[in-house]
């Protein structure tokens, strides 16, 4: 068999000069800008945190690759954009991945990555949550004044026959139902469930845990919940009440509701057909549905257009004028729908594929891992510049899938990137910002 490694590749001539190409360049790896995930990991804390809470149950004897090891090596690639736990097969020789996870030596293959995966409980789960919310706590460095907690559920669609696979009638599809949290930027909670079940199931107990640790590191802060109407739950309001939280959250709309603003409807639609341009009125009800023991301030936005009327309705215990709470508080909830996207499409959330469980939860985990570390490195590294606001693909492109040539000898390693990298000032600028303190 002829060894590609040693034979040429001709191409066409270009100005005059032959075009050769071969497999001869050393060691040379794509991921140079795997260093600042490494950086923005050990800055963190977060993957040395995750692997002190966790159980590693092998051999020690038999034991080649650390635990924290193969944690670094399956967030770093999926960071990178190496979904697949095949992609190690490749990936175990890459001289900078290894220098970025800390090893001299080939990191971990397919087979013992994937029984990193089967290896999750749900006491891995609770682990990396308990290390992505100290994550959070530790990035502030005096106690903050507010927190918005936004939550939501989304549709991930399964790969076959797996455990927890259940077909649900508003997405139309076979699907899990993860539920999310986020403070702004910081994701908090990524908890995968099966779609079988009411949305805003558990969503409770996680925010009442939340909470509790919340104010346990800041007794004063004011925590308000922010969530559309799928989490409008009684109990969940009455909880919030008793325990001093405010809420802001989606009311789905019904005839009594689209009654008591009839009048207000009615005068919108009697300006857009004198005027011919949408309207958008904000009115304020007393409101109590049957199943509740009280009633509760509700925001109507209505809004009448060539569509003809379009309400929509919020209810919250927050103070203040009420087109303000819709406009500049509840509305920004949409901006948590953009990172669960980004998790999705660039960082491979829902390749859930495995048959059991909780392999599944653990890759929701890693993506949700490699989410934290890039938002770190966009959070501490970024602001300022150009991409302050970029999604994690955009800085997967820019800083992080770079070409290197990798020298690595017994005094030192080096990565020497590409003279005509388009962003070379930035790496060197978020390399800066990510050292030590």
């Amino acid at each position: 068999m002829t060894d590609c490694n040693l034979s040429k590749i001709e191409f066409p001539r270009c100005c005059g000069r032959r075009v050769e190409v071969d497999f001869a360049g050393g060691d040379i790896s794509s991921n140079g800008g795997a260093l600042l995930l490494s950086a923005a990991d050990r800055r963190l804390g977060l993957l040395s945190g995750l692997a002190r809470r966790l159980d590693d149950r092998r051999q020690a004897g038999k034991v080649e690759h650390k635990l924290l090891a193969l944690l670094r090596q399956r967030v770093y690639a999926v960071a990178l954009g190496h979904e697949d736990v095949n992609d190690h097969d490749g990936l175990r020789d890459d001289l900078a991945l290894q220098t970025a996870v800390g090893r001299d030596e080939r990191l971990a293959s397919p087979s013992t990555v994937g029984r990193l995966e089967r290896a999750a409980d749900r006491a891995w789960a609770w682990a990396a949550h308990v290390s992505m919310v100290e994550s959070f706590i530790g990035s502030f460095g005096s106690a903050p004044e507010e927190l918005v907690l936004d939550m939501d559920a989304t549709d991930d669609a399964v790969h076959g026959r797996q455990v927890g696979r259940f077909f649900h009638g508003y997405y139309d599809h076979y699907c899990f139902l993860p539920l999310y949290v986020f403070c702004g930027d910081h994701l908090l909670v990524s908890y995968l469930r099966p779609s079988n079940i009411d949305g805003a199931k558990h969503a409770w107990a996680i925010l009442a845990l939340l909470v509790k640790r919340l104010r346990q590191a800041w007794p004063e802060v004011r925590i308000i919940l922010r969530a559309d109407s799928g989490f409008c739950r009684h109990k969940m309001l009455s909880w919030c009440e008793r325990k001093g939280l405010g809420y802001i959250v989606g009311l789905a709309k019904n005839a009594r509701l689209n009654k008591d603003a009839e009048t207000a409807m009615a005068r919108a639609e009697a300006a857009y057909h004198q005027s011919g341009e949408p309207q958008r009125l904000f009115v304020e009800l007393n409101y109590g549905a049957k199943t509740w023991t009280r009633r509760r301030r509700v925001i109507a936005r209505l809004e009448h257009g060539a569509k003809g009327a379009n309400p929509r309705y919020v209810v919250t215990n927050l103070k203040g004028d009420g087109k303000e709470l819709y406009e500049r508080l509840y509305c920004h909830r949409g901006e948590m729908e953009n990172r669960v996207k980004e998790q999705q499409l660039d960082l491979f959330a829902d390749r859930t594929s495995c048959h059991d469980w909780w392999p599944n939860q653990f890759r929701l985990i890693v993506s949700s891992l490699a989410y934290s570390l890039i938002e770190a490195i966009r959070r501490l590294a970024l602001t300022g510049t150009d991409i302050a606001r970029a999604q994690a693909g955009t800085i997967r492109l820019k800083l992080l899938r770079i070409g290197a040539v990798v020298i690595r000898n017994t005094r030192r390693v080096s990565l020497h990137l590409s003279s005509a990298c388009p962003d070379k000032t930035l790496f060197h600028a978020a390399a800066a910002r990510l050292k030590p303190g």
